[in-house]
């Protein structure tokens, strides 16, 4: 197959983690060694000095988080990486879900003194659905945090994968002297705020040797050889087809914000990390080496560029070749659309291609053709699945406090929500408008946007319903009959079909016991295709 090499050489990943554990720092120096940046921002304390390269919307760069997924195409050692950062908000876990649809593995960041958090076991639920590649990286070892034995034990038992130590830490926090690398016998020694170079790696093969006792006094050296050898009779050798299917996750240790152990990690997911693969889709599974261009949208970014007012489509090529100016088929519209200016990423700064290919992430220039799960194709109408869609669960009207600027709010409510960090209700035979988030800081991105890109002000009013589901009947008279007598709680969502609002649980039990011909569904993927 003609293109195999560029397959080969490709490699898609995204960096997850709960919030502040060093996520996006850990982003940036891996952009360092790809040469894609010359300096990196500091993340301390949650307020970002200069900002991160990946953390593009003003919004993020007040609250020093990343609240959407941003794309980064470097090269590293003849591969060529793209690099999704991800939110680490539990509010915007959806669009994390959804980027974690279109990698093929991922790097979980763990906070050395804080261990494993809540929205580290919901994002690696969901790796471990799509038993997705994982490597490890335990971050701010130069902190005083949980004993790396224990979190381990933490690791394993709450994320339910099987581990594997490729670098082991001398000590933690005040004490940290480095890290020992298992699989190339080295050790890096540590110096803190100072970027760790060839210099401070030591090839030590046999853990006997006095250099090593040399190097971080007796004490410790013994501390090293014991740990060594208890690992060495538990995990044994690295199994890579193992961390392939997801059932083990090589860790390894470091200090992201001190670049320490960085290079390790990268060296070694260069090695073993998964290129492009295959992908199911309505019809059959669809893999890179097929000869016909294929891929989805995954995300929808508005105002990617606040001055041009543009709409940037995210898609992961899936197969075939992409290429500028030819026609590709839109599945679901049935019709077909051509790119002039498609893009490769690095943030915010966007590079115009040729040509793509599997494995790698193209923004398309979006002039409203675009929702999230759309598949263009070249020729076929199969689409591809699994692009996950969640209920909302709190709810909102939104109020105008600026009737002049009416027309800027409806534009601005359907591009934002069109992006799937929030979804947009009309009441049902009236104009009020509601929208459905999963978590509140959605709401305060929404406002501040709203604002600051379309000039529309407004306001919020919580609403008193509990979940929002998609209705369907075989018989449009029983349809009819349920939208009449709960007109109160009917809405109508951005394509027009009829969602039922609930205002509890026991709500949504009762009228779906009562009423046998109405389908009560959770996600809008029957409406798909």
């Amino acid at each position: 197959m003609k293109h195999t090499a560029e397959i080969n050489r490709r490699k898609t990943f995204a960096i997850i983690s709960h919030p502040d554990a060093g996520k996006t720092t850990l982003t940036e120096k891996l952009l360092l060694f790809g040469g894609a940046i010359q300096t990196a921002g500091a993340v301390k304390s949650n307020k970002i000095k200069k900002h991160a390269t990946s953390d593009f919307m003003e919004i993020e760069k007040q609250r020093g988080i990343s609240v959407a997924t941003s794309v980064m195409t470097f090269e590293y050692q003849d591969s060529l990486i793209n690099l999704l950062d991800t939110p680490g908000h539990k509010d915007f876990a959806e669009d994390t879900y959804r980027t974690l649809t279109a990698v093929d593995s991922v790097v979980l960041v763990i906070d050395s003194v804080n261990g494993v958090e809540e929205q580290t076991r919901r994002l690696m639920e969901v790796c471990r659905m799509r038993d997705t590649p994982v490597i490890v990286f335990v971050n701010k070892m130069d902190r005083d945090g949980k004993a790396p034995f224990d979190l381990l034990e933490e690791i394993e038992n709450e994320l339910h994968i099987q581990l594997h130590p490729m670098s082991w830490p001398i000590n933690s926090g005040k004490d940290f002297k480095g890290v020992y690398n298992l699989f190339d016998k080295n050790l890096l020694l540590f110096s803190a705020n100072t970027k760790a170079n060839d210099d401070d790696v030591i090839n030590i093969e046999n853990l006997a040797d006095s250099t090593l006792t040399d190097r971080v006094g007796e004490k410790d050296a013994a501390q090293l050889r014991e740990d060594v050898e208890l690992i060495d009779g538990v995990y044994g050798q690295l199994v890579v087809d193992d961390y392939l299917k997801g059932k083990t996750a090589p860790v390894f240790f470091g200090s992201a914000v001190n670049n320490f152990g960085v290079r390790e990690m990268l060296d070694t997911f260069i090695r073993i990390a998964p290129s492009p693969q295959c992908r199911p889709t309505s019809e059959k599974e669809i893999c890179p080496e097929e000869e016909k261009f294929s891929g989805f949208v995954f995300k929808i970014h508005a105002n990617l560029d606040p001055r041009h007012r543009d709409r940037i489509a995210f898609l992961r090529v899936c197969s075939g070749r992409f290429e500028r100016n030819k026609y590709y088929h839109h599945v679901r519209l049935d019709k077909d659309v051509r790119f002039s200016n498609p893009y490769s990423f690095l943030a915010r700064q966007k590079d115009i291609i040729e040509e793509a290919y599997p494995g790698d992430v193209v923004g398309l220039f979006d002039t409203g053709n675009f929702k999230i799960g759309d598949t263009l194709t070249e020729g076929s109408t199969f689409y591809f699945t699994g692009i996950p869609s969640f209920s909302p669960e709190l709810f909102k009207e939104v109020v105008n406090k600026d009737p002049m600027k009416t027309k800027q709010l409806e534009k601005g409510l359907l591009q934002l929500t069109d992006e799937g960090v929030a979804q947009l209700f009309t009441q049902h035979g009236g104009n009020r408008k509601i929208i459905g988030c999963v978590g509140d800081l959605q709401f305060e991105v929404i406002q501040y946007r709203l604002l600051q890109e379309y000039g529309a002000s407004v306001q919020f009013n919580s609403l008193p319903f509990y979940k929002a589901c998609w209705i369907t009947a075989a018989d449009p008279k029983k349809m009819e009959d349920f939208i009449r007598f709960k007109t109160a709680n009917i809405v109508l969502d951005k394509d027009g079909f009829y969602v039922y609002l609930a205002q509890s649980e026991w709500f949504l039990n009762t009228e779906i016991s009562n009423n046998p011909d109405i389908k009560f569904h959770f996600t809008s993927e029957i409406h798909k295709g």
